[in-house]
């Protein structure tokens, strides 16, 4: 079975946020990047598992420039057999999935994986955008993921309980908490990513739809109010007259 997995590079969840350039552009400065927690806890790391049970390889993708390559490589390090990276920003959603699906084309990958959202947008836009152009079937939020006789059967979280999709191969199919578990790289993985292959790609020649115009952090929050236990009246009156509904 031949896979492809979408990686992406994001800031820590850590990170102390700041901007520059007119808060138009992240500030880099002092700010440690990692893998996209639902790309590689979920998405690649079920794909190995895929792998280990019925053979293949994995393929990772990556749209950025060569900034991208320590996170690329620890994917080559948890079991990644090679990596693509187009040498491109990943400008927005449409541009990402377009450079994703003019690479996949006509690589003929069973099938498709990637974390549901990543954790600096949160947009969850590229795999339906992702599976539209390449014409396939697209299941989100995936949480279980079996593969047998050409199917890939897909348990997704709903309200109030769980669907179970059943989808013919090659789909698309983005990942959520329960897909997988996560592997830490070893040193023997660590010593190979260095020479497993990472193939650099010239971005197809599309124009992104969104642009940014400035960035904004969320108001500060308000200070507590501490209300002794033996004065509930206070309380009450504080909930009714000065508490904001969330």
């Amino acid at each position: 079975m031949k896979l492809l997995v979408c990686i992406s590079k994001v800031p820590d969840t850590t990170t102390k946020i700041a901007f520059t350039d007119g808060d138009t552009k992240l500030d880099e400065k002092d700010v440690q990047f990692i893998v996209n927690p639902y790309d590689e806890w979920y998405a690649l790391v079920r794909a190995l598992e895929l792998k280990e049970a019925q053979g293949g390889s994995v393929t990772t993708i990556t749209v950025g420039g060569p900034d991208h390559d320590p996170i690329i490589r620890k994917a080559l390090a948890i079991g990644a057999d090679d990596a693509v990276r187009v040498d491109a920003k990943a400008q927005d959603a449409y541009y990402t999935a377009f450079q994703i699906a003019d690479y996949a084309k006509d690589k003929s990958f069973d099938l498709i994986l990637l974390g549901k959202e990543t954790i600096d947008y949160n947009g969850s836009q590229v795999g339906g955008m992702l599976a539209e152009m390449l014409d396939l079937p697209f299941v989100s939020l995936g949480s279980k993921l079996d593969i047998a006789d050409g199917k890939a059967t897909v348990e997704t979280d709903i309200s109030g309980g769980s669907e179970v999709l059943e989808v013919q191969l090659p789909c698309v199919i983005s990942a959520a908490k329960g897909m997988a578990e996560q592997r830490i790289p070893n040193m023997r993985g660590i010593m190979a990513a260095r020479t497993k292959p990472l193939n650099v790609q010239a971005p197809a020649d599309v124009t992104p739809l969104t642009t940014i115009t400035k960035y904004t952090l969320p108001p500060s929050k308000a200070g507590v109010k501490l209300v002794d236990p033996e004065h509930m009246e206070e309380l009450v009156r504080l909930l009714h007259e000065e508490a904001k509904a969330i």
